[in-house]
């Protein structure tokens, strides 16, 4: 009972970087001290926050959407729910539920841009809120103003990235979330209250069949994807349609290829072309990354493990005909 009840004392909850309750300590920096350890996931007991019962509880998928708030200075140097000193500027977060420590990837629904956040503390203390961030895992998020819309799904990123955020530095930003998924989770959003001074997250309504110029957009494709549609011209008179290019001549022969991703831009095709050993053709108004041929499709196979682990969850075996 003793360890619930600090769990919960050490719980917050915030609004535009101020907790609702608890008391506030003035400001001062984060010691400076060892690295943060990982030790064994802790839970603790249910809690209630304004009628609603928590229980926290180990779930590896966990996947959901809601709205982040965010707290600072007021807080910086009093104890987590992990026993460690809180720092603003460390890439941490605060949740209900999710073991302690524990690693989640936030995605801001209304820019895609998604980072990775350790969880150390329990909170929001407040039912219409889903996640509290730290203040410097806002700021590397983009969140600039009190609630955003988020997403938070559970992760286990490579023990360097670990030790990293538990060394208080952030890890590079993951890749943009797919529009076509944005518009997913938005909609999966639309059946929960809207806390007061939260920006709409469709206010950049995304338009993935026509990209905006510059644009360089992870783009999603598979089974029944819809592709960009061409943008029609007017024209006095048809033109001769010029000739097509020739698809990039393949380095071996095989049968199997990986799809592993396509871009609006070449500029990240060929930077995520160069992280998994793949290469670039163009393809339209799109730049696919592939990998292969492959003589068999176990190898095809291996290949599309490898591309999932470097972050292409949507990296498919493909019959090369």
């Amino acid at each position: 009972m003793a360890a619930g009840a600090a769990l919960l004392l050490a719980g917050c909850g915030s609004f535009d970087g101020k907790r609702d309750s608890g008391p506030t300590a003035a400001p001062s920096p984060a010691p400076a001290g060892p690295v943060a350890v990982d030790g064994p996931p802790k839970l603790g007991a249910p809690f209630t926050v304004g009628g609603a019962t928590y229980t926290p509880a180990d779930i590896p998928d966990y996947d959901d959407v809601g709205y982040a708030s965010w707290y600072g200075e007021e807080l910086a140097g009093r104890p987590t729910a992990t026993g460690e000193a809180f720092d603003p500027d460390a890439i941490t977060a605060a949740h209900k539920t999710l073991p302690l420590p524990s690693y989640v990837e936030v995605t801001a629904l209304d820019t895609g841009r998604t980072i990775l956040v350790r969880v150390n503390d329990r909170g929001p203390m407040a039912n219409d809120r889903l996640i509290d961030l730290s203040r410097g895992a806002a700021q590397q998020l983009g969140l600039n103003g009190g609630l955003a819309a988020v997403r938070v799904r559970r992760t286990n990123p490579p023990a360097a990235e670990k030790l990293q955020l538990r060394s208080g530095k952030p890890v590079a930003e993951r890749l943009a979330t797919p529009d076509t998924l944005l518009v997913l989770l938005r909609g999966k959003l639309a059946g929960q209250p809207v806390p007061a001074g939260v920006a709409t997250a469709t206010a950049s309504k995304p338009t993935p069949s026509a990209p905006s110029p510059g644009g360089d957009r992870f783009i999603v494709e598979g089974p029944g994807a819809v592709k960009p549609a061409a943008i029609k011209t007017p024209a006095p008179k048809p033109a001769a349609a010029p000739a097509k290019p020739k698809p990039a001549p393949v380095a071996a022969t095989g049968s199997y290829v990986v799809q592993v991703a396509a871009f609006s831009g070449e500029t990240r095709a060929r930077s995520a072309a160069k992280s998994v050993g793949g290469s670039v053709i163009k393809a339209g108004n799109l730049w696919r990354v592939r990998m292969g041929p492959y003589a068999s499709e176990a190898e095809a196979l291996a290949a599309v493990g490898k591309a999932k682990a470097k972050g292409f969850r949507d990296a498919q075996v493909q019959r090369d005909r």
